[in-house]
């Protein structure tokens, strides 16, 4: 694509969950095009599929896009003068359109059973036929559909369709042809009188002054239709881009037995919101340039529909945890601040969220963190009470009770060195070195027994913050009760 002039487009979610990955992407994509030609970015809902809707589940998505950082400029909450921005609010519309294409000629009712149609189906495998729906000589009337509807059976209308060839040109795979023998009378009304997607979705696009699509690859085998309805309604032809395929590292089609594939799961796990949006907006895109490391706005900057290939993606999880690991080590401290206070809302820990101070000091002793997540697997026993952890059996073994208790007798003399000292890192730490000096061990020898003792385990922050952060009262009772475990 080489154009200059403004593009509209959109995103216009399903509510079914929390927003999947490929979604984002998608809404990505959508907006970095829209603002990079200085078009507008619009968010519509499609909640027309009654029994797939989930209402709580159109909060979650704009929750997981603002996280994101993507703003709309029209849509669902923000406004616009185009709306309402759901579908299910716009029915009237929808029937207006339905209602002028049967009065045109150019589509009709239909109440073909779910029974007959998979008997026409059976008739045309057997004859190792695709099945095409054939449409009737005479046309049903209005009055026929109503008196079809009163006895049960489900009332549909079809669009009209020629069977002649559709050829649209998408961005990202070229030409692409639907052949005039596969193209039958498809259903733009369902019997519940709710729009099928491909109505809704044409119609929507229209009157909403959408002027380039970007979704999924999964749907280009169904934009035929919306080229022939949109010649049936007089619409002009949109910009056509399909986004490639997102894989898992083995090349299956990414989806939940890989691990989390939402937003919201990974913003869970403590990632960064601008590590995830970098990594993502390389799935299937490529900047052309010698860097992969982008904000935001140097997206918007450098994206181009022309460098969206047609080969699957690869959804490379080690490197989306390097990106977050870069992207922290680039924070300064009132991001990681921001991020980690959003970190636990989300997620049940002992660390006292609403402690700045003590929130700081943990992003600043935890700075090679790769997530969050790293900050309370190192830090949360800290804030648990003192007998409200277990004792790993491993870390005891190799670091207090071999080499006939070594460890258990630093313990030991620690323990009364730690009852009359002052308790601040600089005098803690120069407590520990005259220990180690006087009896000629290395610091591990001295820091690990004290660390297992305090923490359950080998894993804590550094062992002055970790004794700091404790207190003496806390450090000297977690000392007492790993050694009256030990017999001592």
């Amino acid at each position: 694509m080489t154009n200059t002039k403004p593009l509209n487009t959109r995103f216009a979610p399903s509510p079914t969950g929390y927003l999947h990955v490929g979604g984002a992407r998608t809404a990505l994509f959508n907006y970095l095009l829209a603002k990079r030609t200085g078009g507008r970015f619009l968010l519509r809902i499609e909640d027309t599929d009654v029994g797939r809707h989930q209402e709580d589940a159109i909060p979650k998505i704009i929750d997981d896009l603002r996280w994101l950082g993507l703003t709309w400029d029209e849509g669902i909450e923000v406004g616009g003068d185009r709306g309402p921005y759901r579908q299910s609010q716009r029915l009237e519309v929808y029937n207006s359109y339905v209602n002028r294409l049967i009065d045109e000629g150019k589509a009709y009712y239909a109440f073909d059973t779910a029974e007959e149609l998979d008997a026409l189906r059976k008739v045309a495998e057997e004859k190792k036929e695709n099945f095409r729906y054939q449409r009737p000589a005479v046309l049903p009337t209005a009055q026929q559909a109503a008196s079809a509807r009163s006895e049960g059976r489900p009332v549909v209308v079809r669009l009209m369709c020629e069977s002649a060839d559709v050829t649209i040109q998408d961005d990202a795979f070229g030409e692409v042809t639907m052949p005039g023998d596969q193209i039958d009378d498809f259903i733009i009304q369902k019997a519940d009188g709710y729009p099928t997607y491909h109505l809704a979705n044409v119609v929507d696009d229209a009157l909403m002054g959408v002027t380039y699509i970007m979704r999924g690859q999964e749907f280009l085998g169904q934009t035929w239709r919306h080229v022939l309805l949109r010649r049936a309604l007089g619409f002009a032809e949109p910009g056509y881009c399909h986004l490639p395929l997102i894989m898992d590292m083995k090349g299956r089609k990414l989806s939940k037995r890989d691990g989390d594939v939402e937003v919201h799961a990974f913003r869970v796990a403590g990632y960064l919101p601008e590590a995830l949006v970098n990594f993502i907006a390389l799935l299937g895109w490529g900047p052309g340039l010698d860097r992969e490391k982008f904000t935001l706005s140097e997206l918007v900057e450098v994206f181009s529909v022309n460098r969206i290939g047609k080969t699957n993606a690869k959804f490379d999880r080690d490197k989306l945890l390097a990106f977050n690991t870069d992207a922290v080590a680039a924070a300064d401290d009132e991001r990681l601040l921001s991020g980690f206070k959003d970190y636990l809302s989300l997620n049940d820990t002992p660390i006292p969220a609403d402690d700045e101070n003590m929130l700081r000091k943990l992003i600043s002793i935890n700075r090679s963190m790769r997530t969050f997540a790293d900050v309370v697997a190192k830090s949360a026993v800290l804030f648990l009470p003192d007998d409200a952890f277990e004792y790993d059996p491993k870390a005891v073994e190799k670091v207090l009770t071999k080499s006939d208790g070594a460890g258990v007798n630093v313990l030991v003399e620690l323990r009364d060195l730690l009852a009359n000292a002052e308790w601040t890192a600089p005098s803690l730490e120069k407590l520990l070195q005259d220990y180690c000096e006087s009896h000629q061990l290395g610091v591990g020898k001295v820091a690990q027994p004290l660390r297992v003792a305090a923490t359950g385990g080998t894993i804590s922050p550094p062992i002055f913050d970790t004794l700091v952060i404790l207190g003496k009262a806390k450090t000297l009772a977690r000392i007492n009760r790993c050694l009256a475990m030990l017999g001592r």
